[in-house]
């Protein structure tokens, strides 16, 4: 419990940072942080969060990583399920949060896309499917191949929390103007449950199945390329 509690905070963490800050600052007038601002603001919450609980819960906070891992031969299977249910739940808990901040401003006037992702009409660049499924495994691919690599008992210890934060932020710094970048499930549901008309829960399919298979593709890869699995 005391790791799923974990994985619940740390993703809370991820979307209530991550994504309040692409709803609350990226277009603030004259000081909005822009795409830059939001991602660094992914790869914070990631960096913070592995040196508050890596040590607790290995800081998955996203149900592509638990499976990434578990296909590397580096997480258990009778924990893959727990995991993902706390990951989504404090996804939500943390869209929730930030609901409550944005409908009590003033002059509210709805929540718009509420930073969910999406594709075609709701691609920030206006790309199709095909170019937001390809973003997805790959991005999702590289970051999972970033995770194993980082996190080995051959890699430089104390460094993992830094380089995965940073890939996360130059994940986003890619990919936002194709899906609003997701390569995490659980935080494309939280958003998708709250974003007004509806459109974001009918294309939320490809951000599970586009990461999940970027995440398989990685475990199996790096455990063929490394295969000590510590």
């Amino acid at each position: 419990m005391k790791k799923l509690l974990a994985e619940f905070i740390g993703t809370f963490w991820l979307v209530l940072g991550g994504c309040g800050s692409a709803v609350l600052a990226a277009g603030f007038p004259d000081l909005g942080i822009g795409f830059v601002g939001v991602s660094l603001a992914f790869g914070l919450t990631v960096v913070t969060m592995a040196y508050a609980i890596g040590h607790i819960s290995g800081c998955h906070l996203n149900p592509a990583v638990s499976i990434g891992l578990w296909m590397g031969g580096r997480f258990n299977a009778k924990d893959l399920i727990p995991y993902i249910v706390a990951q989504v739940l404090g996804g939500i808990a943390g869209a929730g949060i930030l609901y409550l901040i944005v409908t009590n401003q003033a002059g509210f006037s709805g929540l718009g896309g509420f930073a969910a992702n999406g594709f075609g009409e709701h691609s920030p660049g206006g790309f199709n499917m095909t170019a937001a499924l390809v973003t997805e495994i790959v991005m999702t691919f590289i970051f999972l191949f970033v995770i194993l690599g980082s996190t080995h008992s051959k890699a430089p210890k104390y460094l993992a929390g830094l380089a995965i934060g940073l890939c996360l932020t130059l994940i986003h710094l890619i990919s936002i103007p194709v899906t609003n970048t997701s390569v995490n499930p659980a935080r494309s549901t939280s958003q998708a449950i709250f974003a007004e008309g509806g459109w974001a829960m009918g294309q939320l399919w490809l951000f599970w199945v586009a990461p999940i298979v970027g995440a398989i593709l990685a475990g199996l890869v790096y455990k063929y390329l490394s295969p000590e699995t510590e």
